[in-house]
C-alpha cells in the first residue's frame, strides 16, 4: 500500500470518527433517555408487583383473621370491615353473605349479594355464583317462581354453574307442584356427562324421592 493510500484511509477514518462524534452530540441524548426509560420502567414494574403482592397478602391476612373469630355474627362484621379491592372484594362479600346466612340473617345475606348480581362488569364466574348463592340462601324468602327466573339466566349452555342452577330450578319446581318438570330436570342432570358423581347421586335420589325411576 502506497503512502498516499494510507494517508487517504487515515483521513477517511478521521472523517468517520468526526461524523460519529457529531452524531452522538446531536442525537446521543435519545439513547440516554431510552436507557433511563427502560431502567425506570423495569424498576417501576418491580415496585408495582411488590405493592400488589403486599396488598394481596394484607387482604388475605385480614380475611383469614376475620374467619378465625368464633361467632358467625362476629365473622360477618369483621369481613364487612376488611378493605380489599378487585377479586378479593368479591370473595370477601361472598364469605360475608355465608356468615350472615349462618347467623340466620337471610335478608342481610341477600343484601350483600344483590350488588354482585347486578354488576355487569363483574366476571361471569363471580356474578353467576352470586345469583346461585342468592337462590340457595333465599329459598325461604324468595318465591320459587322468582328463583326460577333468576336461575334460568345462569343455566344457559356454557355457563359456569349451569348444572347447579338446573338442580336449584328443579327444587323450585317441586315447591311449585311441577313434579313432572322437576323429575325431567333431575333426570337430565343425572345423565349429563358434565355432572359430578355427587351431583348425579343427588339428582337420582331426588327422582326416587319424587316417586319415579332414575333408570327410565
Amino acid at each position: 500500500m502506497s503512502q498516499s493510500d494510507t494517508f487517504i484511509e487515515e483521513v477517511t477514518e478521521e472523517v468517520r470518527r468526526d461524523k460519529f462524534y457529531a452524531f452522538l452530540k446531536k442525537y446521543g441524548w435519545i439513547g440516554i433517555v431510552a436507557v433511563v426509560a427502560l431502567v425506570g420502567g423495569a424498576a417501576y414494574n418491580e415496585y408495582s408487583k411488590s405493592q400488589d403482592r403486599a396488598q394481596a397478602e394484607a387482604a388475605g391476612d385480614a380475611i383469614t383473621a376475620a374467619l378465625g373469630l368464633d361467632a358467625p355474627e362476629a365473622r360477618a362484621e369483621a369481613l364487612a370491615e376488611v378493605s380489599v379491592e378487585g377479586d378479593a372484594r368479591v370473595v370477601a362479600a361472598m364469605l360475608r353473605a355465608g356468615e350472615l346466612h349462618a347467623a340466620d340473617d337471610v335478608k342481610g345475606a341477600l343484601a350483600v349479594l344483590a350488588p354482585l348480581m347486578a354488576d355487569d362488569m363483574l366476571a361471569p364466574v363471580y356474578r353467576d355464583l352470586a345469583v346461585l348463592k342468592s337462590a340457595m340462601i333465599g329459598a325461604g324468602e324468595i318465591p320459587p317462581e322468582d328463583r326460577v327466573k333468576q336461575l334460568a339466566v345462569i343455566a344457559s349452555p356454557g355457563a359456569p354453574y349451569r348444572l347447579l342452577a338446573e338442580e336449584q330450578i328443579a327444587a323450585a319446581q317441586v315447591e311449585m307442584g311441577e313434579v313432572e318438570a322437576a323429575i325431567e330436570g333431575y333426570r337430565a342432570i343425572s345423565q349429563d356427562v358434565g355432572a359430578s358423581n355427587a351431583l348425579r347421586r343427588r339428582a337420582a335420589q331426588m327422582i326416587v324421592a319424587l316417586g319415579a325411576d332414575p333408570a327410565e
